[in-house]
């Protein structure tokens, strides 16, 4: 028994072309790196060859996976988006949906990202590995059933938890996504769904500007299991932490899961470049710690943890090392470089009672 680590060469090879993330090519706008795209591969591959060097690679259970197959993929995404999905990459790439483009043999890369996620939450599910961690890519929480955007192609997490369900191997399943932009595709698939509770904690008015309101609770027999906490910008480890303790871990407690699933997104550091947050390697660290003793004490440890976002090529490997560390064990270290910088731009005390208060009242509407 082990946590695992489900990685493939392949997803780091995704590309999206020539692509601006808010501006078009051309005239004073020069390209930018990795053909535009801030979602590019340096930041995963450089936490797998952060976990080479420091010797954590050797401490896990180093795993790949078979792409996800189209009987799993056609439980979440209907066939027309599937086939025009496929059509698209074998003709070279396109774009789908909004900020999505992807280059030949895109769904390919797509369907072995959702496959790391299938075979850990297996893995797991199964009793193979205490709790699991795949580094999916292209992500996934922003992904509709017919409609991709903010980078993600296919939801990774939803066609892990069909696959799952259909097979019996899970019954109640917690989306817990603490990427910083909302993840709207995740809680469209699962609204009117009373077995699967997303709980969604993001800077308010990110990314989607018109999704992730405290208000959404979701439709029908769903309603009550979709949370929104949508926290003001500036927010840090602080309020994180308190976000977790007064409101996250109550309400997966009282929804007894038998598997709990993490959109684990690094964007809420403080130098990423697409938010607005303050969040430190050592937040992602207790964070991920507080959900390996939930999920211990509610359902025998089963836990996976699916790589979403983050965008600093430079911070991303540590916050995914310290992650690590905290879901494995390991005392197998990376010192933070950032920690100081981090460290002495938190808020003040008079803004961090102001979060706290914040996070209270979203509380008292849920």
């Amino acid at each position: 028994m082990a946590t695992g680590f489900f990685w493939d060469e392949r997803c780091f090879w995704h590309a999206g072309g020539s692509y601006a993330f808010t501006l078009p090519i051309g005239g004073l706008v020069q390209p930018l790196a990795a053909g535009g795209l801030p979602e590019n591969p340096e930041t995963k591959r450089r936490l797998k060859n952060l976990m080479d060097i420091t010797g954590l690679s050797r401490a896990l259970d180093m795993r790949g996976a078979p792409e996800a197959t189209r009987e799993m993929l056609a439980r979440v995404h209907p066939e027309s988006y599937l086939d025009e999905f496929k059509r698209l990459s074998d003709a070279g790439g396109g774009e789908l949906g909004l900020r999505t483009p992807f280059a030949a043999g895109g769904y390919e890369i797509a369907a072995r990202s959702a496959g790391l996620a299938v075979a850990a939450v297996e893995a797991v599910t199964t009793g193979a590995l205490t709790n699991a961690y795949a580094l999916s890519r292209p992500p996934g929480h922003h992904c509709l059933p017919d409609f991709p955007n903010g980078f993600c192609l296919l939801n990774n997490i939803a066609v892990a938890i069909e696959h799952a369900q259909a097979q019996g191997r899970a019954r109640r399943v917690v989306v817990l996504d603490w990427d910083v932009h909302h993840g709207n595709g995740t809680e469209a698939i699962y609204y009117a769904h009373d077995d699967v509770l997303t709980i969604s904690l993001h800077q308010e008015g990110n990314y989607p500007l018109d999704t992730g309101a405290v208000t959404d609770r979701g439709e029908g027999r769903g309603k009550g299991f979709n949370l929104n906490l949508p926290l003001p910008a500036g927010a840090g480890h602080t309020a994180y932490l308190h976000a977790m303790d007064t409101v996250v871990l109550p309400q997966i407690e009282a929804f007894a899961p038998d598997l709990i699933i993490v959109a684990c997104g690094y964007d809420a550091a403080g130098v990423d470049p697409l938010a607005r947050m303050l969040a430190t390697a050592e937040t992602f660290r207790q964070m991920t710690a507080r959900i390996k003793q939930a999920a211990e004490q509610l359902c025998d440890g089963r836990l996976v943890l699916v790589h979403e976002g983050g965008y600093s090529e430079v911070y991303v490997p540590f916050c995914g090392h310290a992650t690590l560390e905290a879901l494995s064990g390991s005392d197998i270290t990376a010192p933070d470089p950032l920690a100081h910088t981090l460290d002495v731009r938190q808020p003040n005390p008079r803004f961090d009672a102001f979060l706290k208060a914040e996070i209270d009242h979203l509380a008292q509407q849920l």
